[in-house]
């Protein structure tokens, strides 16, 4: 995912700030990047609760294969579409395609207020935030280079997606399972990788201008990312099923 940050370059300029100015813009759009992608999710939630409470809506959705799959190629077309040409959009139009993303994704994710109890989810949301927070910090925080932990996640990753698409075929539990706890693992390490991706990507020196709201919707879309993928397996672990 490297090439995301591509456009981004380091302003030679940095030479001349001091660590603590360097230290508290790094903070600062941190804290955009993830008050952005606390927006998203709750975006997200919220179309997925109203999604699930309306009968017409998850007929329409749920009922109609076209209206699915359709769905589903349009939020990776979007994802591709925001992080091809990104450097080409204005900080108004990534903003707009970034919650036009999340709301889609809201859309098909109803199904998880269909086939689990309301409880279950609540407690796997928290757990599932508890966990991201503690790994986020340790990405930020740590001084250790993650770029192995990141590239073994991400050759996992590939794996895991042929996985489950053989399982598609297969329906193997066993072949579940172990996507399952593969699955929480990648997404755990991906949530400290990608912080620290993000954080040294960060062009310093270009606070508040167009660049830089790009820089953090685009980490944000790669934390939202990284959450909702460890919200779902996590979901397969501890969720309970509502009773048919």
């Amino acid at each position: 995912m490297d090439h995301q940050f591509n456009y981004f370059q380091r302003e030679a300029g940095q030479g001349s700030m001091s660590a603590a100015a360097i230290a508290a813009e790094q903070l600062s759009f941190m804290n955009k990047v993830y008050m952005w992608m606390a927006a998203a999710l709750t975006l997200t939630a919220l179309t997925a609760m109203y999604v699930s409470s309306s009968v017409p809506l998850l007929k329409m959705i749920f009922g109609n294969p076209v209206i699915f799959y359709g769905l589903i190629i349009g939020e990776l077309a979007l994802v591709w579409y925001l992080s091809a040409g990104i450097k080409r959009m204005s900080a108004q139009a990534a903003t707009s395609v970034f919650f036009l993303y999340a709301f889609v994704n809201g859309l098909t994710l109803s199904v998880v207020f269909i086939a689990y109890t309301s409880a279950s989810i609540a407690s796997t949301f928290f757990l599932t935030a508890a966990t991201f927070a503690i790994m986020s910090a340790y990405g930020y925080f740590t001084k250790s280079d993650l770029s192995t932990i990141g590239n073994l996640c991400f050759m996992l990753l590939i794996g895991l997606i042929i996985a489950s698409i053989f399982n598609m075929f297969m329906a193997s539990s066993t072949i579940y399972w172990i996507t399952t706890y593969l699955g929480i693992f990648i997404f755990v390490g991906l949530t400290a990788y990608d912080t620290q991706r993000i954080k040294e990507m960060n062009v310093i020196g270009n606070e508040g201008t167009e660049e830089d709201q790009k820089e953090a919707i685009m980490g944000a879309l790669i934390l939202y990312l990284d959450f909702i993928n460890l919200f779902l397996y996590l979901l397969r672990l501890f969720g309970d099923r509502r009773n048919n």
